[in-house]
């Protein structure tokens, strides 16, 4: 496996890689090879990451970006390419839900949903894409979710960012595959972090986990494998495509 997803000489940019998911796809990159760029909006929150990469042997850089910022996602790339090289992957990891009654939702939570997780990804994106095309191609991969095909209380917003982005890898992938961008999506299902496990040992979290037909939550390890097919060339005929790592959420 490690053959088949060798990622030397390639250089990843991960949004969002401050911790959770992303600081999980950064260190699994690294692992397999590539440099990473690790984004966020405070590189402060990078440092104990990087110097974990770097201490495996990895290659690791900080940079400073704002998915809502074309500007800021501009100078993160010019950045990124001084330090590391041209961005050959982009994993589209930020984002943010706010959990509340739809009833409740104001338009300023709304607004900052949609702009992170939907609008932020069409921007970092685009930028990718851009230069991607212009150097013969890449990987773009937009972290969604299983909520972006069923939906579950409270979320509404949060929901509707990812059924937009998983619509959105969709026809990104189908406008720059004639310029050699390949573009997919991994839907993650329940995956246990710091921020939620609190929550899956309380009797309403016991009852989704029994939901579940694997009958667990899903471990950050259990993406590795999703991310390092999409990150490369084990991948190079998807294009389009959504990886669902859900334990059978969907077909449960």
């Amino acid at each position: 496996m490690a053959d088949t997803f060798d990622l030397t000489g390639k250089t990843a940019l991960i949004t969002g890689a401050s911790q959770g998911l992303g600081a999980g796809f950064a260190t699994t990159l690294a692992r397999a090879g590539a440099k990473v760029a690790l984004a966020a909006r405070q590189t402060g929150k990078l440092k104990t990451l990087k110097a974990e990469i770097e201490s495996a042997g990895g290659v690791a850089h900080a940079v400073a970006m704002d998915v809502t910022d074309p500007a800021s996602i501009h100078a993160a790339f010019d950045e990124t390419e001084a330090a590391l090289g041209p961005v050959d992957v982009l994993v589209n990891n930020a984002g943010i839900a706010i959990t509340k009654p739809f009833l409740e939702i104001s338009e300023a939570d709304w607004d900052a949903v949609l702009d992170t997780n939907l609008k932020g990804c069409f921007l970092a994106g685009q930028e990718a894409a851009k230069r991607m095309s212009q150097r013969g191609g890449g990987s773009i991969i937009n972290i969604a979710s299983v909520l972006g095909s069923e939906v579950i209380g409270q979320l509404s917003s949060y929901c509707a960012s990812k059924a937009g982005l998983i619509h959105l890898t969709k026809a990104m992938a189908l406008e720059l595959a004639r310029v050699g961008v390949r573009v997919n999506a991994i839907a993650p299902g329940y995956i246990e972090t710091p921020i939620n496990s609190d929550f899956f040992k309380s009797p309403a979290g016991e009852k989704m986990i029994k939901g579940i037909p694997q009958r667990r939550l899903g471990q950050p390890d259990d993406l590795d494998g999703a991310i390092l097919l999409l990150a490369s060339d084990a991948s190079r005929y998807m294009t389009g495509s959504v990886v669902t790592v859900d334990g059978g959420f969907l077909v449960g």
